[in-house]
């Protein structure tokens, strides 16, 4: 596709999830359908080495930065050595056991630079990524969920619980989740580029705790209302034990917009594997969203993970046919 009909696209999410996104998107900017790629990262993770940091030094947790910018890296031997660099975890027995060389290269430029995006951007030249990263908060928070049935005792009892690990692994079935503080900053560099995109992908990911607490940032969730761009949901492969137990295709998209009912959505795209018994109510509840089903293989064959070819084609197929 030639240069003058390149886009710019924004993705939201975080963890494997968005790190599937991105080495999608990163295919339609290297061959220039898009030129202008930014990543929108969840930031309220509480487990591992992002976990340690955020409680050590009270910054940001730095796990899903570093796997957004890895995902931007280049194919080429730079790129390929810098991602494996940014993902390196460190065994041995001591206190650095288990932490990340990027999460402390990140936490390093935080405590040089003292200002978030700032050192993010500089990551980003360091290694040569095609797009840019962004939190979408400037300050930590904790994700809480309202979960029916987490005690076997009282199947009917609600209880809430609270951090992202916790709402990621809990028993029983989340009604709904929500941020502490309720109405944390916004990142401003994220809201103008959503505002400016004329793409803006949500999902895949853990639903509760990755891919929903971006519609619970009040700034995040006016810029998705007002700007012009098109919003594709990507909905997951297969339920997540604990988060999404017994979802299916129909059901993750009940969830998102049971927590942003005014959210205007242009397509809704799902691996074809993974409609089963659900396509009939999926494609009803997407038409009465005004929103198009794009139904395409994009799972690695015979694994519960997308693969990033085939979701650069969905993608550009999508784009394409706007």
């Amino acid at each position: 596709m030639a240069r003058d009909t390149a886009q710019a696209a924004v993705a939201l999410g975080g963890g494997h999830g968005l790190f599937a996104t991105l080495s999608a998107l990163r295919r339609l900017h290297d061959d220039l359908t898009i030129d202008d790629l930014t990543a929108v990262v969840t930031v309220a993770d509480n487990g591992g080495s992002s976990g340690r940091l955020r409680g050590e030094f009270g910054v940001l947790p730095p796990g899903d930065l570093r796997m957004a910018l890895a995902a931007l890296c280049g194919d080429d031997e730079w790129g390929r050595t810098w991602a494996d660099v940014l993902q390196h975890r460190f065994a041995g027995r001591g206190e650095m056991n288990g932490h990340v060389v990027g999460n402390l290269l990140i936490v390093g430029l935080w405590e040089l630079m003292g200002e978030p995006v700032r050192a993010l951007d500089w990551v980003g030249r360091l290694l040569g990524a095609h797009g840019r990263v962004l939190p979408m908060a400037t300050t930590p928070m904790d994700i809480t969920a309202r979960v029916r049935g987490a005690e076997e005792a009282e199947p009917e009892a609600v209880t809430v619980v609270r951090g992202q690990v916790e709402v990621a692994t809990t028993a029983g079935r989340i009604e709904s989740v929500a941020l502490v503080p309720e109405d944390p900053q916004a990142c401003a560099e994220a809201v103008d580029a959503i505002l400016a995109a004329e793409w803006v992908v949500l999902g895949p990911g853990s639903w509760f705790s990755s891919v929903i607490p971006h519609l619970m940032v009040p700034g995040l969730r006016r810029a998705l209302a007002d700007t012009a761009g098109r919003l594709v949901v990507v909905l997951n492969l297969e339920a997540q034990a604990g988060e999404t137990t017994g979802f299916g295709p129909a059901d993750h998209l009940a969830a998102l917009f049971e927590h942003a009912p005014d959210l205007t959505v242009h397509a809704v795209l799902v691996d074809s594997s993974a409609l089963a018994d659900d396509h009939e109510r999926l494609e009803k509840d997407v038409a009465g969203r005004g929103a198009r089903l794009v139904v395409a293989d994009i799972a690695v064959p015979g694994e519960p993970r997308h693969d990033p070819d085939r979701l650069a084609e969905a993608f550009r197929r999508i784009v394409d046919e706007a």
